[in-house]
């Protein structure tokens, strides 16, 4: 190989290259190689200053090499940096976002030029990237997580072409504004004191007790998003960060927040070591820090007082109702709320295999504790996802197992907020939106930060006709959870059609398939997904991609008819149902 001019060595590739360059182009070709080479005469700059080089740089790409890795994540950084300020002076729809993917792996070079299988994933992680983002490998990763004060997220495994084995991806979070985050712009703080919990760490040294410290977690966030005064973060948003280095100033660009709790338990035979600390995250000053060492008996008394301690240092002022509801205990059998915290997590995934897992766990929780009425809701709701979602061979008897479920639950406990949601979607199945509704509003009143229950409502609303509540409810959800579940992104897309803001709609729908394809959602998630995307595409005047989308609901779902996909929807006026139905047809649907 030497002889022939060919020399291996192993290197840090960064692969870089602009998104939407073609509609770029076709929109306004010469300002668009303006602009492309004034940003990448920048990239040049970026990375001579961070001891790499440039190795080629076709059409709208830039490949370089650095000797270090840690100079590469740098430098990818810094481009995406100088190029968010350079796009800030352009408008809209003319600003040129380059994805960045870096990689480091064996190389081979010859006279000058680079090639092998470390260019090629380099080149497979730049495509995984969104706009401003940067996506790294496992290899990277190892190398620069504690050397770099930047956050880092696992996306997974992703089999890409042309590489045997799948590749182990991860975000980089910027601490500029632009990050590689799914919440690409900086939340504005909302007008009352806004926290997210971070899932306690357990530092007990024992992975089975990681239970016990999400556990406590849970218990913190549920009590605390009861409070009307506050802004609280959801727990699916807040857990992202489970096990991740990241700065409370991440945190609170992320989520848009002004405190950050964080803690970590560690537990020895029958003895709790608990710390937690209360951070101004916009500021980086530590507002309260307490150890607790108690006997494990004491737990619900701990978890009262860490609660209230944190109410006294945001200064919120609270009703006796409110209080009463803080101080409330769901169960006091440990055993019963470690199977629970496991079945939340297997539940908010909406998988057929993991709502029965849940389903489970659940059972087992409840039977520990009988009166344990949050077991027993989502029990339930378990039942009704299986019918929902089309996961049942008999929906009408996994309803009515819901059915019976929500009744005992609700005996056993009127001021739960997610008993109330499950009726709201009971009534909303049973036609009476009235009732739906009124349940609804009740769920959120016992839970005024609860972001499912306020998608549920915005749900419930859409269907009634009330397209503007419903806008309004879904994006308050959204700004609750800023890590939401896709189907947040598909009613809020029907909310804006039936507005008739198709630009918005279709924007909000393309998102959601974004986020179907990225979480690997398949079934009626990715069906549901196509068909959003179809019908907004009819609205536009683009009936040529609304039939593409449609043949991939057929290919994906080769029975699919509309009769059966009427049915999986409880519109209160029909005229609703028929104009979205014509809508699919002029799609090609039958």
């Amino acid at each position: 190989m030497a002889d022939a001019g060919f020399r291996r060595k192993l290197a840090a590739i960064l692969s870089a290259d602009v998104k939407g360059y073609s509609r770029l182009m076709g929109e306004d070709e010469e300002a668009t190689i303006r602009t492309l080479t004034e940003y990448r005469e920048a990239l040049r700059e970026k990375v001579a200053f961070h001891h790499g080089r440039v190795v080629d740089s076709p059409g709208d790409n830039v490949l370089a090499e650095f000797g270090s890795v840690v100079d590469a994540v740098k430098c990818a950084v810094e481009i995406q940096k100088t190029i968010g300020e350079r796009n800030a002076t352009l408008s809209e729809n003319r600003r040129m976002l380059f994805r960045i993917g870096v990689n480091l792996g064996d190389i081979v070079e010859e006279e000058g030029r680079i090639y092998g299988e470390g260019v090629n994933i380099a080149a497979r992680l730049e495509g995984l990237a969104e706009g401003g983002g940067i996506c790294i490998s496992n290899s990277v990763y190892d190398q620069v997580k504690n050397k770099l004060p930047f956050g880092f997220e696992y996306t997974g495994e992703h089999a890409v072409k042309n590489i045997t084995e799948p590749v182990r991806v991860y975000k980089v979070g910027m601490e500029g504004d632009a990050t590689g985050f799914e919440s690409s712009k900086r939340l504005d703080l909302p007008d009352k004191p806004s926290l997210a919990v971070l899932p306690f760490a357990n530092i007990s040294g024992d992975p089975e007790q990681d239970y016990f410290s999400d556990g406590l977690t849970e218990e913190i966030i549920t009590a605390l998003s009861k409070i009307s005064e506050m802004f609280v973060i959801a727990r699916n948003s807040s857990f992202t960060y489970k096990g991740k280095f990241v700065k409370v100033q991440q945190v609170s660009r992320d989520l848009g927040v002004q405190y950050v709790l964080e803690g970590g338990v560690r537990k020895a035979g029958s003895r709790l070591r608990i710390t937690a600390q209360l951070i101004d995250a916009t500021t980086g000053n530590h507002l309260w820090a307490e150890r607790y060492d108690r006997e494990l008996e004491d737990i619900f008394d701990l978890q009262d007082e860490i609660t209230q301690r944190i109410v006294v240092a945001l200064q919120v002022e609270l009703t006796r109702g409110e209080q009463a509801r803080i101080w409330h205990k769901s169960s006091h059998n440990l055993e019963a709320l470690g199977h629970a915290s496991k079945a939340v997590d297997l539940f908010e995934r909406f998988t057929k295999e993991d709502n029965a897992k849940a389903r489970d766990l659940f059972e087992q929780a409840a039977r520990l504790d009988p009166k344990y009425a949050f077991a027993w809701t989502y029990l339930a709701w378990t039942y009704w996802v299986d019918a929902a979602y089309g996961f049942s061979s008999s929906p009408s008897e996994s309803i009515e197992k819901a059915l019976e479920l929500a009744k005992k639950s609700i005996t056993m406990d009127d001021t739960q907020p997610d008993v109330h949601a499950l009726w709201s979607t009971i009534y909303l199945g049973q036609g009476q939106y009235e009732k739906a509704i009124e349940a609804g509003e009740r769920a959120l009143e016992l839970g005024p930060n609860n972001a499912c229950n306020t998608a549920i409502l915005a749900q419930i609303m859409y269907f009634a006709g009330r397209g503007k509540e419903a806008i309004e409810l879904m994006e308050k959800a959204m700004r609750l959870s800023p890590y939401h579940p896709h189907w947040y992104l598909g009613i809020l897309a029907l909310a804006y059609i039936t507005a008739e803001r198709y630009e918005e709609a279709f924007e909000i729908a393309r998102q959601q398939f974004d986020l179907v394809k990225k979480r690997g959602v398949f079934g009626m998630g990715l069906i549901t997904s196509h068909l959003i995307l179809a019908e907004v595409h009819v609205h536009l005047g683009r009936e040529e991609e609304a039939r593409k989308h449609a043949k991939e609901v057929l290919r994906i779902a080769p029975g699919f008819s509309m009769e059966e996909f009427s049915k999986s929807t409880f519109y209160q006026d029909p005229s609703h149902l028929e104009n979205r139905l014509d809508t699919l047809r002029k799609a090609g649907l039958k």
